[in-house]
């Protein structure tokens, strides 16, 4: 325990968490050894610290250590700031230059953010991590290193794993050895310790008292959730140091500089539908639009077909028969998946068939419009059932929202 605490105070490591005290002894057995180590954790809980805890720790010490944000270099040019590239190997490449695992031949890599590296520099570093081989951009002679490799990620990476974008292979090599960080939020017992070293930096930065939290305002810290960690604690502490007049903080000037936004944001809802159910509901409406589209196709039909020849013997049949086919006055389909219910459309063909008059056609005292018609139908059935709303829908094979809905349209 005496080493833990002296590689804290070496490496100015704030805390005495036992999560985090668990993660810094895994550094230390693991630093003398070549192992590739995985560093998780939320963004701001200080992960760059064990990387350089473990290279100052092992046997390359002495030779380079090279820090490489892996998220801030374009896809076109990561891979020649990793392994290098030759003259003429690409627009702008006017000299040869060498990589980092190259420049690092002997000592230690860290890759940050490694779960944001593109595929095809995912396998190029397999290689490295499989046999210590690597190419350089426009050349065809294999060349070999001697790096250690600790990465780090804010990912989840299994979840990236499933969506294709980092290779199962690769991760199982990076992490050899996986050393988590604990969140802020679950250090509760350390958010002071942090803030009083912070507020005793900036006093000596900007040549001014400390600040002091009062009571409640410790309270407050303690149990505010940090989103950000530990990145977020400190500039809070900048803050309060540089603009408050008074030394003392109590509570409610505290609360200021807390946003109090990330307590209420919207939660993450896991998406527990299977691909096949929404298939199957992609089915079920294709199927209630391609029958829509075929019944406005009789319809047309039907109306050409008067318009051109004038025979109108059989057209009140016709789209009585139609009028039945569409609002399926027996029983209208019901489809029932995933408890999903898809009911046919009870008026949805009220348009294509409004804009053309059929009054010329039939006799005076009636009219084809479907909108009459299901006035009237809607009337009759109701005055049939006594007003009873759900033995009227039963009767004109609609649900009772429906019948409702056209109730309250047509003011019966």
């Amino acid at each position: 325990m005496e080493n833990l605490q002296a590689l804290k105070q070496r490496f100015e490591i704030i805390g005495n968490d036992p999560q985090l005290n668990r993660s810094l002894e895994k550094a230390i057995r693991v630093a003398p050894t070549d192992i590739s180590v995985l560093v998780t954790g939320e963004s701001g809980v200080g992960k760059e610290s064990i990387p350089k805890i473990i290279h100052a720790l092992s046997h390359r010490k002495h030779a380079k250590y090279i820090a490489v944000n892996c998220g801030a270099i374009p896809e076109g040019t990561i891979d020649s700031e990793l392994f290098g590239h030759e003259k003429g190997s690409f627009t702008g490449a006017t000299s040869t230059r060498n990589g980092y695992f190259e420049v690092a031949d002997g000592g230690t890599i860290f890759l940050d953010e490694v779960g944001e590296l593109p595929l095809t520099t995912q396998v190029r570093l397999l290689r490295v991590l499989e046999n210590g081989e690597f190419i350089k951009v426009g050349s065809s002679k294999v060349q070999k290193t001697n790096v250690r490799i600790v990465a780090a990620t804010n990912l989840k990476m299994h979840d990236a794993i499933e969506k294709g974008k980092f290779r199962e292979d690769l991760y199982y090599r990076l992490s050899t050895i996986e050393i988590d960080l604990p969140p802020l939020r679950k250090r509760k017992d350390d958010i002071h310790l942090l803030f009083r070293k912070f507020a005793s930096d900036f006093a000596q930065k900007y040549k001014m008292p400390t600040i002091r939290l009062t009571d409640d305002a410790i309270s407050r810290l303690q149990n505010y959730d940090f989103p950000g960690n530990i990145r977020q604690l400190r500039n809070i502490a900048e803050q309060i140091s540089v603009v408050e007049e008074s030394r003392s903080v109590n509570s409610e000037k505290l609360s200021q500089y807390l946003p109090q936004g990330n307590r209420n944001l919207p939660s993450v809802i896991s998406d527990t539908k299977s691909k096949s159910d929404f298939a199957n509901e992609r089915e079920i409406m294709y199927k209630v639009l391609f029958d829509m589209r075929s019944d406005i196709n009789d319809l047309k039909k039907l109306t050409l077909d008067l318009m051109k020849h004038g025979n109108n013997d059989n057209f009140e049949e016709k789209n009585q028969q139609l009028i039945n086919k569409i609002y399926n006055e027996e029983k209208p389909e019901v489809i029932r998946d995933n408890n999903v219910e898809v009911v046919y459309p009870q008026k949805k063909y009220q348009t294509e068939v409004d804009d053309y008059d059929f009054a010329e056609t039939i006799d005076e005292d009636e009219t084809l419009s479907l909108q009459d018609k299901e006035f009237e139908m809607i009337k009759k059935s109701l005055e049939r059932n006594s007003g009873k709303r759900k033995l009227a829908a039963q009767e004109l094979g609609i649900s009772e929202r429906t019948l409702y809905r056209k109730i309250k349209q047509y003011d019966l």
